[in-house]
C-alpha cells in the first residue's frame, strides 16, 4: 500500500545532515510556544472560576474562547504568511502568546480574561502554521518523517511537563509568577527568529484553505486525523470523570501513559515513513487508536484503562506522523502552511467537536459504552484510506505557477 501513494522508500546510501543550526533555532521556538500554552491552559479557567459567584460554566467559555481563536487564526494565517513571510508571522505569534500572559492578572474580568485568551488563541495559531511552514523547509524531504517526529517531540515535552507544571506553581505561588513564566518563555524564544531562514513575501498563497481542502490528496489524511483527534479529545477529558473515583492513580497513570506513548510512536514511526513509506501506517495507526478505546471502555478493570490509553498513545503517535507527513509531501513548497494549518485545524476542531459530542452521549448510554461507539466511529476512517490508494503523482497538489502551466499546455 505504502508503494501506492508514497514517494519510493528512501534508501540509507547518502542520508542529508538532519540536525542544522536552523532546526535548533526552531526546536527553541516549539519549545518556547509550547511551554508557554500549556502552562496557563488549565491555570486560565481556574483564574476566571475562583471569582466568587462564577460557576463551572465559566471554566469553559474561556477554554472555548481560547480554541475558536486558534482555530480562526490558523484559517488565516496561510493568507498572512504569504504576505509578510513565515519568519515575521512567526515571531508576531510568539509575541501575541506571550505579551497578553503578562497582562492577565491586571484583572479579573471575564471581558479581560476572553480578550487575553482570543489574542493567545490567534498567537498560538500563528505559532502553529507559520512555524510548522519553516519547519518543512528545513527538513530534507529524504527525512521528512524523522525530522517532523524530532519536532513533535519537542513540542509534546513541553506539554506533559507544563500542564501540571502550570496548575503546582499557581497553587504555590499565585497566578501572578505563573502568568508571567508563561510571558517570559514565549517572548524569549523570540530571540531565535532572526536566526531562521527569512521566506519572500508573496502576492498571494499559492495554495489556499478552501483549494487545499478541496484536494483529496490533503482532504483524506486530515479526515483520518480528525477522527483520530475526536478520541484523543474524549480519553483526556473524560477520562478522569468516567473512571471511579477511588482510584485517582489509576486516571494519572493513563494520562501520562498516553501522551508518553504517542510520542515515542511519532518517533519511530517518522523514522519508518522515511524508509518504507508514511501511507501503509494509516491501517495499523486506525486499528490502534480503536482498539485502544474500545479496551478504556473497561472503566471498572485498571489494568485495562492504562494499557487502552497505552495502545491508544501508540495508534495516535502514528497517525499523527503518517498524516502529516504524507501531506507535506503531496505540496510544494508553496503549500506548507496551508498543510500545516488544514492538519492542525483537524486537531483542534476533532478535540473539541470529540469532547462535546462524547458528553452528550455519555449523558444517555453511559460512559462505557460512548468509549465502545467512540471506537466504532474511529473504524470510519478506513473509508478514507482505502479511497488514497491512488498513484503518488496524482495525489500532489500544484502550486498556482504548475496550474497555470497545465491551462496553458491545454489551450
Amino acid at each position: 500500500m505504502a508503494s501506492s501513494v508514497d514517494p519510493q522508500p528512501r534508501t540509507a546510501e547518502a542520508r542529508p545532515r538532519l540536525v542544522t543550526r536552523p532546526l535548533l533555532l526552531r526546536f527553541v521556538t516549539v519549545v518556547g510556544s509550547s511551554a508557554s500554552f500549556f502552562l496557563l491552559l488549565s491555570v486560565v479557567p481556574a483564574y476566571a472560576q475562583s471569582v466568587p459567584g462564577r460557576g463551572s460554566d465559566t471554566a469553559g467559555l474561556v477554554t472555548g474562547v481560547l480554541m475558536l481563536a486558534t482555530v480562526a487564526g490558523e484559517l488565516v494565517a496561510p493568507w498572512l504568511g504569504a504576505r509578510c513571510g513565515h519568519r515575521v508571522l512567526l515571531g508576531a505569534g510568539l509575541l501575541l502568546l506571550g505579551a497578553p500572559a503578562a497582562a492577565l492578572p491586571m484583572s479579573q474580568s471575564m471581558g479581560w480574561i476572553l480578550g487575553v485568551c482570543l489574542v493567545r488563541g490567534l498567537g498560538f495559531a500563528f505559532t502553529l502554521v507559520a512555524g510548522g511552514a519553516l519547519t518543512a523547509s528545513l527538513i530534507p524531504s529524504e527525512r521528512r518523517g524523522e525530522g517532523l517526529a524530532l519536532i513533535g517531540v519537542a513540542a509534546g515535552v513541553p506539554s506533559l511537563v507544563g500542564l501540571p507544571l502550570g496548575s503546582w506553581l499557581a497553587a504555590h505561588t499565585g497566578y501572578g509568577p505563573v502568568c508571567m513564566a508563561a510571558a517570559l518563555v514565549a517572548l524569549a524564544s523570540a530571540a531565535a527568529v532572526p536566526g531562521l531562514p527569512g521566506r519572500k513575501a508573496e502576492r498571494g498563497p499559492a495554495l489556499g484553505i478552501v483549494a487545499g481542502a478541496r484536494s483529496g490528496g490533503l482532504r483524506r489524511p486530515t479526515a483520518v486525523f480528525a477522527v483520530t483527534a475526536v478520541g484523543a479529545g474524549i480519553v483526556v477529558t473524560f477520562l478522569p470523570l468516567a473512571v471511579p473515583p477511588c482510584r485517582p492513580g489509576v486516571v494519572a497513570a493513563a494520562l501520562f501513559v498516553q501522551p508518553a506513548a504517542a510520542t515515542a510512536s511519532r518517533w519511530l514511526a517518522g523514522r519508518h515513513a522515511d524508509r518504507r513509506g508514511a501511507a501503509g501506517l494509516l491501517v495499523p495507526g486506525l486499528a490502534a487508536s480503536a482498539a485502544g478505546v474500545l479496551t478504556v471502555a473497561l472503566v471498572g478493570v485498571p489494568a485495562a484503562v492504562v494499557a487502552g490509553a497505552a495502545v491508544f498513545g501508540v495508534g495516535f503517535g502514528i497517525v499523527q506522523s503518517a498524516t502529516l507527513t504524507l501531506m507535506y509531501s503531496r505540496v510544494p513548497a508553496s503549500g506548507y502552511a496551508t498543510v500545516s494549518a488544514l492538519w492542525n485545524i483537524a486537531y483542534d476542531a476533532g478535540m473539541g467537536i470529540g469532547a462535546m459530542g462524547f458528553g452528550a452521549v455519555a449523558g444517555r448510554t453511559g460512559y462505557p459504552w460512548a468509549f465502545v461507539l467512540t471506537a466504532l466511529l474511529m473504524l470510519t476512517a478506513f473509508i478514507p484510506v482505502v479511497r488514497d490508494r491512488t498513484p503518488a503523482h496524482e495525489q500532489r497538489v500544484p502550486d498556482s505557477e504548475e496550474r497555470a502551466a497545465t491551462v496553458e499546455g491545454q489551450q
